[in-house]
């Protein structure tokens, strides 16, 4: 089905969840995260948000849990809840920053870098496992596709009023 022929013989707009990309993406992205999040679970005792708290970590050095939540897409109460697992297992070191006291650093110890070194050869092999039935062609429009579809959204967060 196309998206203009999404309409039913008497013309009115017409929904199947098993063809609504929205819904198919949200299904595909936690299928995947959860396959993955198992094994990290599992191996290291670590859940999917505070490996992506961990991953970002390693990518930037230092920042605030605030950073994190607006590049990782997660929200501040799941951000909080694996900051304060992390620094209680001595996996992330928590501070305050010293240009504005309300706002806190986070950077990992040498234990959480140990831990990220020991996922990203998981994550990697997860990914190459998920992307194995791509040729190398469709790995690359796959890629294109996901940066159009990722500025598409980034436009409509900046048009759209948040919800209320």
């Amino acid at each position: 089905m196309t998206l203009t022929k999404r309409r039913t013989a008497a013309g009115a707009a017409r929904l199947t969840l098993r063809d609504f990309v929205p819904y198919r993406i949200a299904v595909l992205a936690r299928g995947v995260s959860i396959s993955l999040g198992r094994k990290y679970q599992q191996d290291l005792g670590i859940t999917i948000p505070e490996w992506r708290l961990i991953a970002h970590l390693a990518e930037v050095g230092t920042c605030s849990s605030g950073e994190i939540c607006a590049r990782t897409a997660m929200d501040k109460a799941k951000v909080n809840r694996a900051v304060m697992r992390l620094v209680a297992a001595g996996l992330v070191l928590a501070g305050t920053s010293s240009r504005d006291r309300r706002v806190n650093t986070l950077k990992l110890t040498a234990r959480g870098q140990k831990v990220y070194e020991q996922i990203v050869p998981m994550a990697l092999e997860h990914e190459r496992a998920f992307l194995e039935p791509l040729s190398d062609t469709e790995f690359k429009e796959l890629m294109r596709i996901l940066g159009k579809l990722q500025s598409q959204v980034n436009r409509l967060w900046t048009t759209e009023k948040p919800a209320e």
